[in-house]
């Protein structure tokens, strides 16, 4: 898999690049939370801050297969250091990148044949769920209490909270409804879950992002990047005051990103993918330990 990538990529154009593992700044996303090293900074859980500030500065079309880590018990579908392949185009927007996605998965053993898109409301619409651009979160929970499933107590049943329900609803009702054996995207999300990206606007607002999922497994995430430097800012901001309302870890966000914003980032599209899951799908393994030699129990 991993010679395959690398023999895509050198066919296609782009550069191989590496970049720190240990870095001073991490993600603020409230979904996401990064391991401290003391005395060393934080470790990685994607590249994408730094390939930014390389892409800011000329790289051109780069890509990297890197090691990552995230802040998660281990279980079936994750392992608390993973494989991440990141890529960025210069001069595409997030649906060339969603072709492009298609074909490397083909080329690596994925099903051939279109990868269907849906919409974030199609999905939904799919499942018989109301209009996640605007429902009210009553309507949203009310929507789990007919269906029988468990309403967590823990979640605030309160508009500062619509994500958190949206992504619930997202795993236990959605997801089942779509298709299992084919690939799929699942695009134009919620303008409140733009993270990195941009945000058309409406009605509704929609950001730029999409989501390969393969029988109800996220495999990539993708966006047609934000380039703005007072847009991030102001995000960052945000999703660190959420973090410290809900009595997150604090990591100091990553100031070299903004410093390359302001420097100017050219219009792109990236995407990352987990390599780990993707090598699930494509063996048919049905837990991550099974494609891993030392998975988190035994490194």
């Amino acid at each position: 898999m991993l010679a395959g990538i690398r023999e895509y990529f050198a066919g296609s154009g782009a550069l191989e690049v590496e970049t720190p593992i240990l870095s001073a700044g991490a993600t603020v996303d409230r979904w996401i939370d990064s391991f401290h090293a003391p005395g060393g900074g934080w470790l990685q859980t994607s590249p994408e801050f730094a390939m930014k500030r390389l892409l800011a500065d000329g790289s051109g079309d780069i890509y990297q297969v890197a090691r990552v880590f995230r802040v998660d018990e281990a279980g079936a579908q994750h392992n608390p250091e993973f494989t991440m392949l990141e890529w960025y185009r210069l001069d595409w927007d997030h649906q060339q990148l969603m072709d492009e996605v298609q074909t490397l998965v083909q080329q690596l053993g994925g099903p051939a044949g279109d990868y269907p898109r849906f919409s974030y409301s199609e999905a939904f619409a799919r499942a018989r769920l109301p209009d996640p651009h605007t429902a009210s979160v009553a309507q949203l929970v009310e929507q789990l209490r007919q269906r029988g499933d468990s309403v967590p107590e823990t979640l605030a049943e309160t508009e500062d909270e619509r994500d958190s329900w949206l992504q619930l609803l997202l795993d236990t009702l959605v997801l089942p409804a779509m298709p299992k054996k084919q690939p799929w995207f699942l695009h134009a999300f919620p303008a409140s879950q733009a993270a990195l990206a941009r945000v058309t606007p409406g009605p509704p607002a929609c950001a730029s992002r999409f989501e390969l999922i393969w029988n109800g497994l996220e495999l990539a995430n993708g966006f047609h990047e934000l380039n703005d430097m007072d847009e991030q800012a102001a995000r960052f901001a945000g999703e660190r005051g959420w973090r410290a309302e809900h009595q997150r870890p604090q990591p100091p966000a990553d100031v070299h990103l903004i410093q390359a914003l302001e420097h100017g980032l050219p219009d792109c599209a990236g995407v990352a993918m987990g390599l780990d899951r993707l090598l699930m799908r494509l063996t048919g393994a049905r837990h991550i330990d099974q494609v891993l030699a030392f998975p988190h129990a035994r490194a």
